[in-house]
């Protein structure tokens, strides 16, 4: 287990913790860029993307300020067995949230939907979209997990990330990739999602909670953990791990804040 505790960084609103993940994001991506001339991330859904396109679609400060969208390679840490224009997809949410509104001008990133033939079969639904993550990170050799650059995460108010949920036994999967889930106690209970090895596999990972309805969940997760799989994922990834929160979602919490440099 790392020795170090994840980053909580804490902001006064959601204005104030854009430029900061912007930054953040930004250091990701040319990291990524350095290491294999490409930039990973997988993202999830919920309030994430009307964040990320206030960070992404600002206009650039300086030459360092740049978003390299067309060096991006997108793909969805969990999603619903739904069609892509369903108002449930995380595709659909991610796609008029932030893709549909970058400039032509910044290049276009590389996105890896799901198969929407395979809705009917969980299952099956997951196991083609592992085979997209082994054709993106293993090409032809043996990889035991995908090292995304950056996995870009929520937190439910039960403390659930991707379609990982508190108590429930995928959290004990250990072998998959990607795991379908049929009884996902929040609708809709057809997904699939990242397992928790990949999760804690990536360079970096970063949650993005706000607002003072996540302050009870945000005390446990950070005072007492409870195998929450939020909590787990901090336990696993220790200063790999980054929160960017408002004031509101950590009122209260009894846990270091980090300045934001």
């Amino acid at each position: 287990m790392p020795g170090k505790q994840p980053n909580l960084f804490a902001f006064s609103d959601v204005d104030a913790l854009a430029p900061a993940l912007r930054s953040y994001l930004i250091s990701c991506q040319n990291a990524g860029l350095t290491r294999h001339e490409v930039f990973k991330v997988a993202v999830s859904g919920g309030s994430l993307p009307k964040t990320l396109a206030k960070a992404l679609l600002a206009v650039p400060k300086s030459e360092d300020d740049a978003i390299k969208f067309d060096k991006w390679e997108i793909f969805f840490a969990d999603e619903r067995a739904v069609p892509l224009d369903h108002e449930d997809s995380n595709y659909g949410l991610l796609k008029k949230e932030l893709l549909d509104k970058i400039p032509p001008e910044l290049g276009q990133p590389t996105i890896h939907p799901i198969d929407t033939q395979y809705l009917n079969d969980t299952q099956e639904l997951a196991d083609q979209y592992e085979k997209v993550l082994v054709n993106s990170f293993a090409k032809g050799d043996s990889v035991k997990l995908p090292i995304f650059d950056l996995l870009l995460l929520g937190s439910g108010p039960d403390g659930h990330t991707c379609s990982l949920f508190p108590g429930h036994p995928l959290l004990r999967e250990t072998d998959a990739w990607v795991a379908p889930i049929e009884d996902s106690p929040k609708p809709p209970p057809r997904r699939i999602t990242l397992t928790l090895p990949v999760v804690t596999h990536a360079v970096k990972v970063a949650f993005v909670a706000t607002g003072g309805g996540k302050k009870e969940i945000m005390k446990e997760i950070f005072e007492q953990g409870n195998g929450l799989p939020c909590a787990l994922v901090n336990e696993a990834t220790g200063e790999r791990c980054s929160w960017f929160v408002d004031h509101a979602a950590v009122e209260g919490v009894s846990f270091p804040r980090r300045g934001f440099l």
